[in-house]
């Protein structure tokens, strides 16, 4: 751990605290002060001008990364029989109803993304209490409640995040992985940023980007220029 903490305070001096990085700067300096011995995630903070206690800005949507997460996400189905087919073809790791109900209400969420068909919600609703807390429980507003069920799968698959924005105003989304090349990262990050731009309220007052930070797991934070 003494290691770990001798590289991060190396790295820290290699970013300049007074200085908003552009997009393209911010994500070449992320790789070279990432210190994780893995393939980490790289990560935006949002710092927004907004109350999210006011339902018009209380902000969550969706937002397909060009170059997709660098990280396979496991996707449960909830369906009826006449779905399943659709859904494994999609690419659904796990697929049903009243069995996979059943094991999540003893504690299963060994998955990344929930998708359930409208039909069935009076059944998955009751996982709220489990599904809720881990950020995994199945909304319209993120087109994970939908009749179209082979599309949201292979929208998952193919890089679509869902973010929304927390008590403090904060949306925090991941871009990419380390191995990614600043390029890709920062084509992400843009994707990311202009769809958030694109949302902001009516009723929002002052700056609406406050700060933007980019930072791999474990690693410091990067300050992004909000001249997008």
């Amino acid at each position: 751990m003494a290691k770990l903490s001798k590289r991060r305070a190396a790295v820290e001096k290699l970013i300049d605290k007074s200085t908003a990085y552009t997009l393209d700067d911010a994500m070449a300096k992320v790789k070279e002060v990432n210190v994780a011995k893995f393939d980490a995630s790289v990560d935006l903070h949002i710092r927004l001008g907004i109350d999210p206690r006011k339902a018009d800005q209380a902000l969550r949507g969706t937002v397909t990364l060009p170059h997709g997460t660098g990280k396979t996400k496991r996707v449960l189905v909830f369906c009826t029989p006449d779905k399943e087919e659709e859904a494994k073809e999609a690419g659904a790791d796990y697929v049903g109803l009243d069995e996979l109900v059943t094991k999540v209400q003893g504690g299963w969420t060994d998955f990344d993304v929930v998708v359930a068909a409208p039909n069935v919600m009076a059944q998955v609703g009751r996982l709220g209490r489990i599904l809720g807390p881990r950020g995994l429980m199945p909304n319209p507003k993120t087109g994970t409640v939908t009749p179209n069920i082979g599309a949201a799968v292979s929208d998952v698959k193919g890089g679509k995040i869902a973010f929304r924005v927390d008590k403090y105003g904060i949306i925090h989304a991941s871009v990419g992985r380390v191995s990614f090349s600043a390029d890709k990262l920062k084509d992400n990050a843009k994707e990311v940023l202009d769809t958030i731009i694109k949302m902001k309220p009516s009723s929002a007052k002052g700056t609406y980007l406050k700060s933007i930070t980019a930072a791999s797991t474990m690693s410091p934070g990067v300050p992004i220029s909000t001249k997008i």
